[in-house]
């Protein structure tokens, strides 16, 4: 019963993949057929056309000589010239609980990242110790390896984390904050 399911099957998917399939020969046709209907050819741009099209351009604008100018217009140009340094960001109670709160998320995330992390060489070392085989335990070390090299970036990560609240929280307090705004 299962082999004659499997062979009607498998003699649909043949039929149904043949049926619509073309020979090179009958694309090579139509295509020919197709060429034949085309009463003008297309344009074909050479260099001599790119030629013709930059002479007829008219000449870029020459630049105008400056008048002499004093050092102190000189001066006067330079301080209009420099772009406009960003003015600092208002650093009201917003400011601040943006900041520390985004530290502390940033925190969090590690720290949860490093739980996940622990959660896998966990089950990495578990999985070790039930093989047998030498290839696979080979592997499933390395593995182990790797994820042990991750954790080991992670808590370094999670130590800059740590000071980087620790220093904006010091900032804050010479800064004069009060210490709600931090919460």
């Amino acid at each position: 019963m299962f082999r004659t399911t499997l062979v009607w099957g498998l003699a649909a998917v043949l039929a149904a993949s043949t049926a619509g399939a073309q020979s090179l020969g009958d694309v090579a046709r139509k295509e020919e057929a197709r060429r034949k209907t085309i009463k003008q050819p297309s344009k074909v741009y050479t260099n001599e056309d790119l030629k013709k099209i930059a002479d007829s351009l008219p000449p870029p604008p020459a630049p105008e000589a400056a008048p002499a100018t004093t050092g102190a217009d000189k001066q006067q140009k330079v301080a209009e010239e420099k772009p406009a340094e960003p003015e600092e960001p208002a650093k009201d109670e917003a400011y601040w609980r943006g900041r520390i709160t985004q530290a502390r998320e940033q925190l969090s995330r590690t720290r949860t990242y490093m739980e996940a992390m622990q959660s896998r060489i966990n089950a990495l070392t578990n999985d070790f110790y039930a093989r047998d085989d030498p290839a696979q335990r080979a592997q499933i070390a390395n593995e182990r390896q790797r994820a042990l090299g991750e954790l080991d970036r992670l808590k370094g990560e999670e130590k800059q984390q740590i000071k980087a609240i620790a220093d904006i929280e010091e900032e804050a307090r010479q800064a004069g904050v009060p210490p709600g705004w931090l919460r």
